[in-house]
């Protein structure tokens, strides 16, 4: 099992409206075949500078390889995620 997460924050110009209209495009990654328990998350704790995450699981490697090369989620990084994002940070994890 794969869990694969981003943490990012919004460039200073990304209105709320824009913020909303990134996690619904977002969610429609759920969709993408091989993606599981897929969640949009907002931080509520100021130990941590970044304000928003998207996490999801995939059984394997193949999956995952598949998520990142497919069609949508390379429209939603160059479309949604690169106009709105200023600051991320990816980790994938797989338990030991």
């Amino acid at each position: 099992m794969i869990f694969h997460s981003v943490f990012l924050q919004f460039k200073s110009n990304v209105s709320l409206e824009q913020q909303d209209h990134f996690f619904s495009e977002a969610k429609k990654l759920a969709q993408i075949p091989g993606v599981q328990s897929f969640q949009c998350l907002q931080e509520i704790s100021p130990k941590n500078p970044f304000e928003f995450g998207l996490i999801m699981q995939f059984e394997t490697n193949t999956l995952y390889q598949a998520y990142t090369n497919h069609p949508d989620h390379i429209h939603f990084v160059e479309n949604i995620w690169i106009p709105s994002v200023a600051n991320f940070q990816e980790i994938d994890y797989t338990v030991i």
